[in-house]
């Protein structure tokens, strides 16, 4: 059975600097819970074809289509065991989405597309992040129970320490946009 997670986030920094942030799979680490100790184990880059507008040509890494990522992380806290999850960016269009794929790991299926938009909320330049996943977990039955039990929330609680973690990180790299500020 294949399930779907849908979540937004508005930002007060321009599109370019968000798409940017999360096109570099370095940050990735960043975004995860402390916890699981998430690792970049093993990463082949595919730069994606220039950004279309110079003026938002991003200065750290940006991964395009075919770019395949190997991450490990602790399932739940203070395990001795790692995950192993190998992931490969399906799509790519700069300053507006990305998705990638689930190649190896834990899920039977799992799919993320994230987009940026430029929004104006209350008369201030926001992005608004959305994030969907759809995903499905092996061993039928007893993957849909796990899902039911723990898993789903599993979830929630990622997004959200993620949704946090870039709101901090965000903070400390980049000020709030100039349209935000003044309106």
């Amino acid at each position: 059975m294949r399930f779907s997670y849908h979540t937004e986030q508005s930002l007060p920094y321009p599109v370019e600097d968000v798409f940017a942030f999360f096109a570099d799979p370095n940050n990735f680490p960043l975004l995860m819970p402390t916890w699981q100790n998430t690792r970049i184990e093993e990463a082949s880059i595919v730069p994606p074809a220039p950004c279309p507008t110079a003026a938002s040509a991003p200065t750290s890494i940006a991964a395009g289509s075919g770019t395949r990522v190997a991450l490990s992380f602790r399932p739940f806290p203070y395990s001795p065991v790692r995950v192993r999850w190998q992931a490969e960016i399906a799509e790519f269009v700069w300053n507006d989405h990305f998705c990638d794929r689930q190649l190896r790991g834990p899920f039977a299926y799992w799919n993320h597309c994230h987009h940026v938009q430029a929004i104006d909320r209350n008369g201030s330049d926001v992005t608004l992040i959305v994030d969907h996943v759809e995903y499905e977990l092996p061993f039928g039955l007893i993957g849909r129970l796990t899902h039911r039990l723990f898993l789903r929330r599993q979830i929630e609680r990622t997004f959200a320490c993620r949704q946090g973690q870039l709101t901090k990180i965000l903070a400390r790299v980049k000020p709030e946009s100039p349209q935000s500020q003044s309106k």
